[in-house]
């Protein structure tokens, strides 16, 4: 009986041990998100970039995210909540994370921190980027193609670096086609606010745009073309279903095999703060199909991909 009760605390032990050596490799990777996963628009790709990280990874990873959080005091709250349940690799999605993020990293060097859209780095903060503008321009010269008023309405959130230049990116493409091409620009200053979107869609076609751009986060402001019978594009995420006869094209943002590279490098050893800007070449940024529009101007469109691919 003796020499059974120690076999069976000696096997007890072992499955113990065991079972704390897999929970010790399995890797706590965390995302922090502006607005809801729901948004089927900018944070809805970053979470499908999450979701192909379980896929990829298995039961190497676990993962959690925070969605809906305000940039400002609300974020550096949810980095450090994250830090300390423990997350051994974040990802922080928004432009206006990365003052939080930079303080939080310093309050946990131990943990991997890792920035979408910003500029400040450390020794344990990372940046990367996606080329946004190069698929701006592409709308840009399909939008000057398609407009009959020579005039747009471009729907923006903050003016911050890569809203600025998503802006220039598109004039330059319409201008291109059309060098009298106008935009007509209203500020909603948000990223997801779908009543906001759609007032700002509304009032922009009732002053004359025939089409509408956007660089915010929900479907409201294509779904305002679609009632209207006029056109428009999709913004992070290809919204088609949303209005089948007004998107022009989307472009879409595709993050998984980012993400899945950074959290494997985590697993392995090898991770190191990167600075890294993905576009069109890199499959990072990816132009839906090109619908609702003349063989001509897909043909445009097409060709200005290729330019962009190939350099």
């Amino acid at each position: 009986m003796k020499k059974l009760l120690i076999a069976l605390m000696t096997t007890t032990a072992a499955m113990s041990l065991a079972v704390t050596a897999e929970a010790a490799d399995k890797l706590k990777a965390c995302w922090v998100y502006t607005g809801p996963i729901g948004d089927f628009g900018y944070s809805y790709q970053h979470d499908q970039g999450r979701l192909d990280v379980e896929k990829a990874l298995g039961d190497k990873v676990e993962t959690a995210y925070l969605e809906n959080v305000s940039e400002g005091p609300d974020a550096d709250r949810a980095f450090e909540r994250l830090a300390r349940e423990g997350c051994k690799l974040i990802f922080g999605t928004s432009f206006g994370f990365m003052d939080p993020e930079v303080k939080v990293a310093k309050k946990f060097p131990k943990v991997m921190f890792e920035h979408a859209t910003g500029y400040k780095t450390s020794d344990n903060l990372g940046i990367y980027n996606a080329r946004f503008y190069e698929g701006r321009y592409i709308l840009g010269q399909i939008a000057a193609k398609e407009s009959k008023a020579g005039v747009a309405g471009y729907i923006v959130s903050f003016p911050i670096p890569e809203v600025v230049m998503g802006i220039n990116s598109f004039m330059l493409g319409a201008q291109s086609i059309n060098p009298n091409f106008k935009a007509k620009i209203v500020w909603v200053n948000t990223w997801f606010d779908p009543g906001k979107e759609a007032d700002a869609a509304k009032a922009l076609f009732d002053q004359g745009a025939d089409i509408i751009v956007q660089h915010t986060d929900s479907t409201a402001a294509l779904q305002v073309a679609e009632e209207r019978g006029l056109k428009g594009f999709g913004q992070s995420s290809d919204m088609i279903k949303f209005a089948p006869k007004a998107q022009l094209t989307s472009i879409t943002d595709d993050w998984g095999p980012y993400y899945i590279s950074r959290v494997q490098a985590a697993l392995d050893g090898t991770w190191k703060p990167g600075n890294v800007w993905l576009g069109i070449k890199d499959g990072a940024v990816k132009m839906s199909a090109y619908t609702n529009m003349p063989d001509d101007v897909k043909a445009m469109a097409q060709a200005t991909e290729k330019k962009i691919v190939d350099g």
